[in-house]
């Protein structure tokens, strides 16, 4: 019998940190914003602010992406995207998404699951204009998840739109923008020796978070 797909003796070490019973008593969102600045500081974690998106689709099928985050606060998390999309189309059925970060160089990853709501369109209007013109015209070009007959179809889409725009200024398609992600639930978790993993919950329940150290 092949084990060429066996995993089995893949082993490693978690070393690097550690997740106290004090933080307990932090906000969320303090840990987090910690964490993702311990994240851009780590010169081999080219994009820090890259996050798994699950969606659960019309089928009741989950489904999971990488997008990236462009903006967080202590009211969530947002990311930006066509809306007439499957993840556009999904939230639209049903807005309880997750988000997942991992870091495997700082052996740590955060789970957050929320509500996924679109921002304002001024918003997304000033989002789209601070974007680089290529950006711009992709985002003009892309019928995003739609079936297309080949690659050439869509490079041809793009020069016409690059063509047209650069004699006017692009304008934001109104199916384009962003939405925010309000949390409900944090988990943060660190890896420890042993596989006795740090994992810390909060659960937002009565306009407070409850936390709670989960077992690995």
């Amino acid at each position: 019998m092949s084990h060429k797909g066996d995993l089995s003796n893949f082993r490693k070490s978690y070393e690097k940190g550690l997740i106290s019973d004090d933080f307990k008593n932090f906000n969320p969102f303090f840990i987090f914003e910690n964490w993702f600045e311990e994240a851009k500081q780590d010169k081999s974690i080219l994009e820090p602010n890259a996050m798994t998106l699950s969606t659960v689709s019309l089928d009741f099928s989950p489904k999971s992406r990488i997008v990236l985050l462009k903006k967080f606060s202590s009211i969530g998390f947002t990311f930006f995207t066509n809306y007439d999309s499957n993840k556009g189309k999904s939230i639209s059925n049903n807005n309880n998404v997750c988000l997942n970060f991992y870091w495997p160089s700082l052996e740590k990853q955060i789970i957050i699951k929320g509500n996924a709501s679109k921002i304002s369109e001024n918003e997304s209007e000033d989002y789209f204009k601070s974007r680089p013109f290529g950006s711009k015209i992709g985002a003009i070009a892309s019928n995003q998840s739609e079936v297309i007959e080949n690659r050439e179809f869509l490079e041809k889409k793009f020069r016409e739109a690059n063509n047209l725009y650069n004699k006017i200024n692009p304008q934001r398609p109104e199916n384009w923008g962003g939405y925010l992600v309000k949390p409900l639930l944090f988990e943060f978790w660190q890896g420890r020796k042993n596989r006795l993993h740090d994992r810390l919950e909060f659960i937002y329940e009565g306009n407070i978070w409850n936390a709670n150290r989960l077992s690995p």
